[in-house]
């Protein structure tokens, strides 16, 4: 396949645009499809989501598309990020993408962040890679980094991983994907594996940054209410395919597939249950609405 690194999207042409996406286990006839017929795109500054149950496919759409599939699977179709198909596509012809292009917040930050290295040095390899940063300029940019995550005591930055937080984690490994200053920002269950205290603090955190950058958002959950929040724009996927795509405010309003039914139902029985105990005001299957937790 030929692919043309460098190239940047014109003016008006989306920053992701994935077409007919598939993803499969084993090869031959032996092969076995994960995910089937994936499109959609994603334009500057709009926030998409990915909902679905486990297994339905999200993250490995995410991966596909940056060429970060586990070895035994691989992708087809078409994924073009900043210009360049990434399908295909060399490793060393996706290297320069990750950073600039795209960004990632995983799941779990303990096993996301290196458990040798301390967190400031974390931050300053794609400060140093992908901006050229050095001396005094880089340990500033660091400091700008943790403080912009509001991580504002700078002895977090001597720091291993396990020394800190799940929140505190997190926050590092927001800091690491916004380095590069990508164009699209890619959250994948970023606050699944934290307490409930702290999930809020961490999607406002990610809300405020994603709209002061002017980034692309890819938020993928399970979480209807999280989606919900985070997103304008959603893909319901299940067993491998989109059964229901377009407006979050519309889904919610009146989801046309038994299965985004099903999301909408579940979430507003989880809704009302909150509100009892909490005497009211939860709104976490609004069209933007809802919240998922408290402070850090």
């Amino acid at each position: 396949m030929s692919v043309q690194t460098g190239e940047r999207a014109g003016a008006g042409a989306p920053l992701l645009r994935v077409e007919g996406l598939t993803v499969s286990a084993g090869a031959g006839a032996e092969a076995t499809e994960l995910v089937r017929g994936i499109s959609f795109e994603i334009a500057a500054g709009e926030r998409v989501g990915l909902i679905g149950e486990s297994g339905s496919g999200k993250s490995l759409t995410a991966l596909a598309i940056a060429g970060l599939l586990p070895a035994g699977l691989s992708a087809g179709g078409s994924a073009v990020l900043s210009g360049v198909e990434t399908i295909g596509a060399s490793e060393a012809e996706l290297r320069p993408l990750r950073g600039p292009a795209i960004g990632f917040v995983f799941q779990e930050p303990l096993t996301a962040l290196d458990p040798l290295m301390r967190v400031g040095r974390q931050i300053a390899e794609p400060l140093r890679r992908h901006r050229g940063l050095r001396g005094a300029e880089l340990d500033r940019a660091v400091a700008e980094s943790l403080t912009e995550v509001r991580l504002e005591d700078p002895r977090l930055a001597r720091a291993y991983p396990h020394e800190l937080s799940g929140g505190q984690r997190q926050r590092i490994a927001i800091a690491i994907a916004l380095a590069a200053r990508p164009a699209l920002l890619v959250a994948d269950e970023p606050t699944t594996a934290l307490d409930v205290t702290v999930q809020a603090e961490v999607l406002g955190l990610l809300d405020r940054l994603v709209a002061e950058r002017g980034m692309g958002l890819l938020f993928i959950s399970h979480d209807l209410a999280v989606v919900s929040q985070q997103t304008s724009r959603v893909l319901v996927l299940r067993a491998g395919e989109a059964v229901e795509r377009g407006a979050v405010a519309d889904l919610v309003r009146a989801p046309q597939h038994p299965y985004t039914a099903q999301l909408v139902s579940h979430a507003r029985a989880l809704d009302a249950a909150l509100d009892g105990a909490a005497g009211g005001g939860s709104t976490a299957a609004d069209g933007r609405g809802g919240d998922a937790g408290g402070d850090a």
